[in-house]
């Protein structure tokens, strides 16, 4: 198998193809603002929408690095700053899934369609190329999976059983 494929498996998983673990659209489908919202009131845990902000602040930077477009990416202070929320409304917790998923499968049709050269050339801003920024992109997203997993399970809103 090349490392295309391999990467291109785990990538699906984060998104759309269940495996070893949910994939994030599954898990999102049916969280309503309110649980979007919802914290624990006891330790330091962020919110389910705070979560998917901080993925989407680096799946769409490293998107805009890897188009060359770094004008149009995503600044912060520190990481901190990643999981940053728009104004709390109903419409742009649907937003900012959808612009989530729509990164999201941008980067994957990028790493489809890659020719041998892209595929390991140093992205601007980065210090690896697209297969191992992705690769890395891949564990971060699966390892906030399973915290998103975890708050929902926490509020309630989780499954009790699953598909598997």
């Amino acid at each position: 198998m090349d490392a295309r494929t391999l990467l291109s498996q785990q990538w699906a998983s984060c998104l759309d193809k269940e495996d070893w673990f949910p994939p994030l659209e599954w898990v999102l489908e049916k969280i309503t603002f309110e649980q979007a919202l919802w914290k624990p009131d006891e330790g330091a845990m962020n919110s389910i929408w705070e979560i998917v902000c901080h993925l989407l602040f680096f799946e769409k930077r490293y998107l805009m690095r890897f188009l060359g477009e770094t004008a149009n990416e995503p600044q912060a202070k520190n990481n901190t700053d990643t999981f940053r929320l728009p104004t709390e409304t109903i419409e742009n917790w649907e937003k900012t899934k959808q612009e989530y998923f729509s990164v999201h499968r941008k980067l994957g049709q990028i790493l489809a369609t890659a020719d041998q050269e892209d595929l390991y050339r140093e992205v601007p801003g980065e210090d690896n190329s697209l297969v191992l920024e992705l690769k890395s992109l891949a564990m971060h997203d699966a390892y906030h999976i399973g915290q998103i997993v975890l708050i929902s399970k926490l509020q309630g809103a989780w499954p009790e059983e699953r598909s598997f």
